[in-house]
């Protein structure tokens, strides 16, 4: 990447030509659109008269000859639309999360629609199972599919299949039919992950150095609002309309956003054709005087047989050199995406991964176990601990058969408390209101009968999961003051279980650059693991408010992320990374597959409780990850010399720079110089990406 000089005019001189023998200056004015500019300066010696098409030989001046050009050639990144590229991406991600959380959002109130069964938690954790399991090997495989086909249409092709997903999951919840909606999450899941990687190579293609950072930390923050938005939405919908609207509305939101992305093709085949024109000279004040260095240049600076220069195009008579060498790039970007294509993931080279890689490997399927997983079910358990615990164990209605409040009691039924003698129970605002013992209703019993969901509610043993708040028998007729609780505590839960998104959001950008220049990342992976057990051992064996816990949890979370992606390039050769990328996301989503199931089977097994058994579960994966990591510092340290943990400006001190030219292919390598220094910038791997 060039630097942009600071004069709004590049001044081409001393070009000794062989017509005319003598000293021409271009001045080629900037047009808006290449305020990027592309220098290069090229000495080229030529020692033999090089026979030339028309049988005309070079002049004897021209035998040692230098050249020094200097050309502006617009790129997407000099775009004043390459901010609307980047809010059109937002849109697109932005749909994708929202739709993403629906289910773990309306935790409570999707047990309640659904029919009652007692494996309701196996049903509703196989939602997020079937997702991951598409993506246990996607990731080997969909990097390659974007680089083949662009970006801009991958986008599209994913966002439709997001957008497909979510409608099948709608019309699956609209029928009560789970395994529709097990379909529905699968289709979801195949193309929600790949819409990230499309998502982020448009980002890099439009913008170039230090804004590609700020621009990827501006995506994910946009992004993450649609997980914030959902958690506060979703409830206050499924609770004042109803729980099939709240899924159609993420349904609608992802097919908004696969129209978004269709302008995103737009927008960037525009800019293409446009910058194409540009770099021909068409329509450019400048046209011709590039066009004649053009000509100078590609006649001195041929590379026939046996020669050294640098250009390989041939310009016949009659071609437009400005042209032949636009074709002649538009060659060597399709060797350049072959070559990446062909070297994508290959599965073989896993066995020259080392023990470093491996460990990391293993940190992440562990750790992110008590992470994602918890996002999933932390409605359910921010409502079983704080927002809605059982009732008072003494108490009872004092009419236990007839309903609690609603147009069907016209009486008080209050609640008495057996163990004082029939007292008034006294229900904590956290504490669910006590329900009748037993229902006996048909829809003629009122003239609101018609405005139920079933023709008759005959329960002769009454639990919380019989009870669909959703349903206006339950919501208006019976056990009003129930319901109203419910749904006021679903709507709190889902606030507070917002707080680790906006951690994430807010503060990954700025965790990520705090990394870049201190380093220490194995050790910050310890103490993120360290932070998880505090948060999940709080959650476990404390009734204390769930704030402190959750920012924990989002802290904990983020500094994870800004340490663990990064990590990657430095444990592994760097012609493996795409590899090791695609391998370690594999696993981690195996993790996250199996994850949901054993938390179900640890939920059931628990009396259908998830304190403090499924804490627990999350405490051992935090456990896991503090240990991994402890050996992943030693091992680090041992045999590796810190590599993880060095900061990139200490390791720059120890080492000195060399930069090696390569004439062959005109590209150049850098060796020494920080962590990343060998690591080539495709390669290079922002914690914003996966946050």
């Amino acid at each position: 990447m060039m630097d942009s000089p600071n004069n709004n005019t590049n001044e081409v001189s001393s070009l000794d030509l062989d017509s005319g023998g003598g000293v021409d200056t271009v001045d080629v004015e900037n047009d808006d659109l290449a305020s990027q500019p592309l220098s290069a300066t090229t000495t080229h010696s030529n020692n033999n008269n090089n026979d030339r098409a028309g049988g005309s030989t070079t002049s004897a001046a021209a035998a040692n000859n230098t050249v020094s050009a200097q050309g502006q050639f617009p790129k997407k990144s000099s775009l004043r639309s390459r901010w609307l590229v980047l809010g059109l991406a937002c849109v697109v991600m932005t749909g994708s999360y929202y739709a993403y959380d629906i289910p773990s959002a309306l935790h409570q109130q999707l047990q309640d629609y659904m029919p009652p069964s007692s494996n309701y938690e196996t049903k509703f954790n196989l939602l997020y199972t079937v997702y991951s399991i598409p993506n246990v090997i996607l990731p080997l495989f969909g990097g390659n599919v974007v680089d083949t086909h662009g970006a801009p249409l991958c986008l599209t092709l994913f966002a439709s299949m997001v957008c497909l997903g979510a409608v099948l999951l709608s019309i699956g919840v609209a029928n009560k039919a789970w395994e529709v909606m097990y379909i529905g999450r699968f289709v979801f899941g195949l193309g929600a992950e790949s819409l990230c990687v499309a998502q982020s190579t448009i980002i890099s293609d439009w913008f170039e150095g230090r804004e590609v950072a700020f621009a990827m930390g501006i995506g994910l923050a946009v992004s993450r609002l649609g997980s914030i938005w959902n958690n506060v939405v979703s409830p206050k919908v499924a609770n004042n309309s109803s729980i099939v609207s709240a899924f159609w509305i993420g349904a609608l939101l992802t097919c908004c956003s696969s129209i978004t992305a269709g302008l995103i093709v737009f927008v960037d085949r525009r800019a293409s054709r446009m910058l194409t024109k540009r770099r021909t000279g068409v329509g450019v004040g400048g046209g011709e005087a590039l066009q004649s260095l053009t000509e100078a240049l590609l006649e001195d600076y041929d590379e026939g047989p046996g020669g050294d220069g640098l250009l390989s195009t041939e310009v016949n008579e009659g071609d437009d050199p400005a042209l032949v060498g636009d074709e002649n790039n538009d060659q060597s970007t399709k060797k350049a995406c072959t070559a990446m294509v062909e070297s994508g993931v290959h599965i073989t080279d896993v066995q020259k991964f080392g023990p470093l890689f491996w460990l990391l490997t293993l940190s992440c399927f562990v750790v992110y176990g008590c992470v994602l997983p918890f996002n999933n079910v932390a409605s359910g358990i921010l409502l079983e601990r704080n927002f809605f615990t059982l009732s008072p164990e003494n108490c009872k209605l004092e009419y236990p058969n007839q309903c609690s409040v609603g147009y069907l009691q016209q009486g008080n039924n209050s609640a008495l408390d057996a163990s004082t003698g029939g007292d008034v129970c006294l229900v904590a605002p956290s504490q669910a209101p006590v329900l009748p013992s037993s229902v006996n209703h048909t829809s003629r019993d009122s003239e609101h009968g018609s405005e139920w969901e079933e023709p008759s509610y005959i329960f002769p043993s009454l639990t919380s999961q019989n009870v669909d708040c959703g349903d206006s028998f339950w919501m208006d007729a019976c056990t009003n003051d129930y319901c109203q609780k419910q749904n006021d505590a679903t709507e709190h839960a889902g606030r507070v279980m917002s707080i680790p998104y906006l951690i994430s959001a807010l503060s990954s950008p700025l965790l990520g650059h705090l990394v870049d220049r201190i380093g220490r990342r194995a050790q910050i992976a310890v103490l993120s693991s360290c932070l998880l057990f505090g948060v999940h051992l709080t959650l476990a064996l404390s009734d204390s408010s769930p704030i402190g816990p959750m920012l924990g949890q989002g802290i904990a979370y983020s500094l994870y992320a800004a340490v663990l992606w990064p990590s990657v390039p430095l444990t592994v050769p760097k012609q493996y990374v795409g590899t090791a990328f695609g391998v370690i996301t594999s696993i981690q989503n195996i993790g996250l597959a199996l994850f949901p199931l054993m938390i179900a089977t640890i939920y059931n097994a628990s009396g259908r409780r998830y304190i403090p058994n499924v804490e627990f579960f999350f405490m051992s994966c935090a456990t896991a990850g503090i240990l991994v990591g402890i050996f992943l510092n030693r091992l680090d340290r041992r045999r590796y010399g810190s590599k993880l943990n060095k900061a990139p400006i200490q390791e720059a001190e120890e080492e000195t720079i060399e930069v090696e030219e390569i004439t062959d292919n005109g590209t150049h390598r850098q060796e020494g110089g920080g962590d990343f220094a060998g690591v080539e910038d495709e390669f290079y791997y922002s914690p914003l990406m996966h946050s």
